[in-house]
């Protein structure tokens, strides 16, 4: 197996994380499941900066979004499937 471009660490995640440098847009990513070393294709449908978040499903404003098995927020606004998830469209649930 090649070199991933992206990490998502457990089945139930909605986004993983961009592990390269100057992942552009179009790109065929190569993602890995830590968990258990299972690979996934999504394609970056923008430009995502390193350590990063990718949308590996659609997700809907409101919805939680899943990272280490884990909720880490909702989303603000709807987030398509291969687009970045930043500040710019999650929220934590804290406040």
């Amino acid at each position: 197996m090649s070199s991933p471009h992206c990490l998502a660490h457990d089945h139930k995640d909605t986004v993983a994380v961009v592990v390269v440098e100057r992942l552009k847009a179009g790109t065929d990513m190569l993602g890995v499941v830590t968990h258990d070393n299972s690979d996934f294709r999504v394609r970056a449908q923008q430009d995502i900066p390193i350590g990063h978040k990718v949308a590996l499903k659609d997700i809907k404003a409101g919805e939680t979004i899943w990272k280490y098995g884990q909720d880490i927020g909702k989303a603000i606004a709807p987030i398509k499937k291969g687009e970045h998830v930043h500040v710019h469209n999650v929220k934590t649930k804290r406040w």
